[in-house]
C-alpha cells in the first residue's frame, strides 16, 4: 500500500464485526487489484520479542520503528534502514498517521494497552504480544475498541497457529472425551517477593526512562526493572501467569468455549449477568511481586450446550492429582480436559502438541474431520486478514477474554477470598478490594 489514500476509511468500510471474529463482506471491495500490495507497518518495541515480530513481518513495508532504548533496538534499526525511528509512539502515530496501515506492539505488559488502543482509535490494525494487557480493564478496553473500530487484530500467542492446538480443539468440540466438567492448568516455576532497590544508579544515556515507565507510577530507574526483568514486578508485568498464561491456557480456554461467556448468543435474550465464581490461594501476598505459588479455582457456568466446568490453575510446582494423567507421568507444564471418556492433554507450554489419555485406549484413533482453518502461520494470518483475505484465529475477541481469565487468577491470588466476576459488566460484584485491582490510575499524560 503506497498511495496517499486514507487507508483507515478504505479498509474499515469493507469490514464488519460478527460472531466475535472479523468477517469480510467482500474481500474484493477491500483491495481489488491491489491485493498483492504490502502493508505499511509500524512497530512499537523492537528489541527482544519485538525484534522477532519485526523479522516475521519483514516481507511488508516497515515504515516506522519505535523503541525507548536505543542500544537494544540498534540491530533492528540497522536491518531496516528505510524505517523512520521514534522513541515516543504517540509522536509516531501523530506524524505518520496517513502512512500507517497496521501496528505491532511488543512492549512490556504495562504499556500494551495504551499503545494498542491509541493505534486502534486511529483505525490501525494491531498485533499485540501476550498478555494483551496488565489489567482486566485494559484487556476489556482493547477488545471493545477493536470491535468499535472494525480493525483486524491478533494476540501474540503464536501456538494458536499450530496444528497441535487446532486439532486438540477440534477433538474437544467433537465430544471425543465427553462433556468436560473439570479441567486443570499448571505452570512450571513461580515468582516470589520483590524488594525495591535502595540505590539510584544513573539512567543509561540511551534509555528514555520516563517513556519506558509510560502510565506506571513513577519510580527511579534501576537495572532490576529493565531490560527483560520487568515481568516479576507488579508495577510493570503480570508474573508467570501473564508471561505464559495466554500460551498454556489457550487450548483449554478454546476447547471449553469459555469465550462465549463474554459473547452471549445475540439470537437469545441478553442475560443481566454472567457470573464466574473465583477463589485463590497463594504462598504470600507481596506488594511488589507475585507469589511463589498459587492455586486458583474458577467455576464457570454453562455455555449453551456445554455443562458448567471447574477450572483449577496451579503455579510454582503445584499440580493436580496424578490420577488425572491416567497412567502417564505428571509433567512440569500441562493443560488437561478431564472428561468421562478420557482426557485431552498437552504438556507443551505453547500447546503445539497434544495427547489423548489413556494413550492405550486411543491408539489408532482418527477422530473427526478437520473443521478449523489451517493458515500461513500466526503472523502471516494477520497480514492476510489485514489485506482482506480470511480471519485471524486469535483476535482480541478471544484474546481479550483469555487475558481477563489470566489476570483474574492474579487478582484471586492477591485477595485469597472468593468473589464473583460478571463478564458482561467487567465488575467484581461482592469484593471491593478485588474490584479495585481490576485497573489502576495512570500517570498524568497517559490514557486509554
Amino acid at each position: 500500500m503506497t498511495t496517499k489514500t486514507d487507508r483507515r476509511v478504505f479498509l474499515r468500510s469493507s469490514l464488519t464485526l460478527g460472531a466475535g471474529l472479523l468477517v469480510l463482506r467482500d474481500s474484493r471491495l477491500a483491495f481489488g487489484s491491489q491485493a498483492n500490495d504490502r502493508l505499511n507497518i509500524a512497530a512499537i518495541g523492537v528489541a527482544g520479542m519485538g525484534a522477532g515480530n519485526v523479522g516475521n513481518l519483514a516481507s511488508q513495508n516497515l515504515v516506522a520503528l519505535c523503541d525507548v532504548h536505543e542500544s537494544r533496538a540498534a540491530k533492528t534499526y540497522e536491518k531496516h534502514p528505510q524505517a523512520k525511528v521514534y522513541a515516543d509512539f504517540r509522536l509516531m502515530l501523530d506524524e505518520l498517521d496517513k502512512q500507517i496501515d497496521a501496528v505491532v506492539v511488543s512492549t512490556p505488559d504495562h504499556t500494551h494497552a495504551v499503545a494498542a488502543v491509541a493505534a486502534m482509535k486511529r483505525g490501525k490494525h494491531v498485533y499485540c504480544e501476550k498478555p494483551l494487557a496488565r489489567t482486566v480493564f485494559e484487556a476489556r478496553t482493547m477488545r471493545e475498541t477493536a470491535a468499535q473500530q472494525g480493525v483486524v487484530t491478533q494476540t501474540g500467542n503464536q501456538g494458536s497457529a499450530s496444528e497441535g492446538l487446532r486439532r486438540a480443539v477440534e477433538l474437544a468440540w467433537a465430544g471425543t472425551v465427553g462433556p468436560v466438567r473439570q479441567a486443570h492448568l499448571w505452570f512450571d516455576g513461580g515468582d516470589g517477593p520483590r524488594q525495591r532497590p535502595a540505590d539510584e544508579p544513573p539512567v543509561p544515556p540511551d534509555l528514555n526512562w520516563d517513556l519506558w515507565l509510560g502510565p506506571a507510577p513513577y519510580r527511579p530507574y534501576h537495572p532490576a526493572y529493565c531490560p527483560a526483568v520487568w515481568r516479576g514486578w507488579r508495577a510493570f508485568g503480570s508474573g508467570g501467569m501473564g508471561d505464559m498464561g495466554c500460551h498454556t491456557a489457550n487450548m483449554l480456554f478454546r476447547s471449553l468455549r469459555l469465550d462465549r461467556l463474554w459473547h452471549p448468543d445475540p439470537n437469545q435474550p441478553k442475560p443481566d449477568r454472567v457470573v464466574i465464581r473465583i477463589h485463590g490461594q497463594a504462598s504470600e501476598v507481596d506488594v511488589e511481586g507475585y507469589p511463589r505459588w498459587m492455586v486458583v479455582d474458577f467455576e464457570f457456568p454453562a455455555r449453551d450446550e456445554l455443562p458448567p466446568v471447574k477450572v483449577t490453575v496451579y503455579t510454582g510446582g503445584r499440580h493436580p492429582s496424578e490420577e488425572v494423567m491416567r497412567g502417564d507421568e505428571m509433567t512440569k507444564w500441562g493443560a488437561l480436559l478431564d472428561g468421562p471418556r478420557g482426557a485431552i492433554f498437552t504438556d507443551c507450554p505453547w500447546n503445539t502438541r497434544y495427547a489423548l489419555l489413556p494413550k492405550a485406549e486411543f491408539e489408532g484413533f482418527q477422530g473427526p474431520d478437520k473443521t478449523l482453518p489451517r493458515g500461513p502461520g500466526h503472523h502471516g494470518e494477520w497480514i492476510e486478514a489485514c489485506k482482506g483475505r480470511g480471519e485471524t484465529f486469535s483476535s482480541f475477541a478471544i484474546g481479550g477474554p483469555l487475558t481477563e481469565f489470566i489476570q483474574l487468577a492474579n487478582v484471586a491470588a492477591t485477595v485469597r477470598e472468593p468473589f464473583d466476576y460478571d463478564t458482561l459488566s467487567g465488575q467484581i460484584l461482592n469484593h471491593e478490594t478485588a474490584n479495585s485491582l481490576l485497573h489502576r490510575e495512570y500517570r498524568e499524560g497517559w490514557t486509554l
